[in-house]
């Protein structure tokens, strides 16, 4: 599960997928393109923390998105189009049942 975007929405969906973790929150934290609270930026962002064993920050981010008043389409790698509030209350799951410690494959374009 990963969020997508185009080039003005870097969210370091290549550096997930190759499991640079650690990569892709500087890059994520260094593009000023990204609004603070832009549901790819939160998740994607979550998703680096979790598989790093940061699993409070990865559940404030998924957390965030879910309680938001304000719904986004994302893109997953695999093409499908979720909900931003649907695909952080999965990716909560998934860091409830310790899913990420696997390096997951759930990132936003």
């Amino acid at each position: 599960m990963l969020a997508q975007g185009g080039a003005a929405l870097d969210v370091a969906s290549e550096e997930l997928i190759a499991e640079r973790n650690e990569v892709a929150i500087e890059r994520i934290e260094a593009n000023d393109r990204l609004d603070r609270d832009d549901p790819a930026r939160l998740i994607n962002l979550g998703i680096a923390h979790a598989r790093e064993g940061r699993v409070q920050e990865a559940r404030q981010m998924f957390r965030k998105v879910a309680g938001s008043d304000a719904a986004m389409r994302l893109e997953l790698t695999g093409g499908e189009w979720v909900d931003s509030r649907d695909l952080a209350r999965r990716a909560l799951r998934m860091l409830d049942r310790g899913e990420f410690a696997n390096h997951s494959r759930m990132t936003m374009r």
